[in-house]
């Protein structure tokens, strides 16, 4: 009976020691899971390291925990979904974000439901008076494609020809041997903003034909009772642009060029020149051989005579082509332009070579340094 007792005594003992062990080890595995749960919040790495993640709209908090950790953005799936539950964090905002390895789970699911997504917006300002050479240095500059890229585009015949199909302002013009780059002058220059830097050269290209069309469509019937085609009437445009700064003064070059067409005269623009031999107006003076020499962009040239350009040379402006499809009346056919852009129109030669001089006397003459 004795040892009866002293086996119950010993067993009675025995219990609450594991108890006691049993205590011990939930809560080691307490403290355990806490500290994993912390450290598991805790930012990846204390440099900085930007990390772009989209998150699609309809993906929810499994999802997110596993693309950021997937990321190299969070430790554990799992600690970010249980912060998530204990928090109420349920509700993120679709879009595209940029992340830092710095970040803990709460600044990061602050940044998710507060919506800072990553504006990959381009915006590309293309100027009046700029040739494509410099069209396709800007959209290299701004996006994925490289100048090359532009420069093949406009090479595409197959494409060429869509774009002939789909706006009326396009004709095959565009596509004369002469031609150094089809689309020139037919884009409009303006300030365009694109969805991200990897738009192809054609949405870039379209946008701007897009605006061409809008522009040229409220003198559609006045372009078309002109005398000269839609294409001859951007040419003289593009010269007008880079002759002349504002409406009034363009309207009158304007019909100066009309004036000298008529009467079967070179149209003598030095702007033509310049880009007939691709060099950039302000880089250096014209030689007399660049002047005198033959090319259908040469307006010097007295082979020139009595024709516009075979081509645009730049972007122009609304108002220079207002300006040749509205020209004013003068009896004008010089003009010249002083080093502050004022401009002198002249009947005769006389008259003009006197302006000259004058300006040069006075010091208003332009100079290439």
């Amino acid at each position: 009976m004795e040892e009866e007792f002293e086996e119950q005594e010993k067993k009675n003992s025995i219990i609450p020691k594991v108890i006691v062990v049993l205590l011990i080890l939930v809560i080691i595995l307490g403290m355990s899971a806490i500290i994993w749960y912390r450290s598991n919040l805790s930012s990846v790495q204390s440099d900085s390291e930007k990390v772009v993640v989209d998150i699609v709209s309809g993906t929810g908090v499994i999802g997110i925990s596993e693309i950021l950790e997937q990321k190299g953005l969070i430790k554990d799936a799992n600690a970010f979904k249980i912060y998530c539950k204990l928090n109420g964090k349920t509700s993120m905002q679709a879009g595209k974000y940029e992340l830092d390895k710095n970040m803990n789970v709460g600044q990061i699911i602050e940044k998710l439901q507060n919506g800072n997504i990553v504006d990959e917006t381009v915006t590309i300002t293309f100027l009046e008076g700029k040739n494509m050479r410099w069209i396709a240095s800007e959209i290299a500059k701004k996006t994925d494609n490289t100048e090359q890229d532009v420069y093949q585009l406009l090479k595409d015949d197959e494409y060429i020809d869509s774009l002939i199909d789909k706006y009326w302002f396009i004709s095959k013009d565009i596509k004369n041997d002469g031609i150094y780059y089809p689309l020139e002058g037919y884009l409009y220059p303006d300030t365009y903003t694109f969805a991200d830097k990897t738009q192809k050269a054609e949405i870039i290209f379209e946008k701007m034909l897009d605006k061409m069309n809008s522009v040229l469509e409220p003198l559609k019937a006045e372009i078309q009772q002109n005398d000269l085609s839609v294409h001859e009437l951007l040419s003289l445009a593009s010269i007008v642009e880079l002759e002349a700064k504002n409406h009034e003064s363009r309207a009158e070059v304007a019909g100066v060029f009309y004036n000298r067409l008529n009467r079967n005269m070179a149209l003598q623009s030095d702007v033509t020149t310049y880009y007939a031999f691709k060099i950039d107006m302000g880089d250096r003076d014209l030689t007399s051989s660049e002047i005198s020499q033959y090319n259908p962009y040469n307006t010097r040239s007295s082979e020139m005579a009595g024709k516009i350009p075979v081509g645009p040379i730049c972007m122009m402006s609304e108002s220079s082509i207002k300006a040749v499809v509205e020209p004013k009346d003068t009896d004008a056919i010089f003009f010249v332009a002083d080093k502050n852009g004022n401009i002198y129109f002249s009947k005769t030669n006389a008259e003009h070579e006197q302006t000259i001089r004058r300006l040069r006397n006075e010091g208003l003459w332009y100079t290439y340094d």
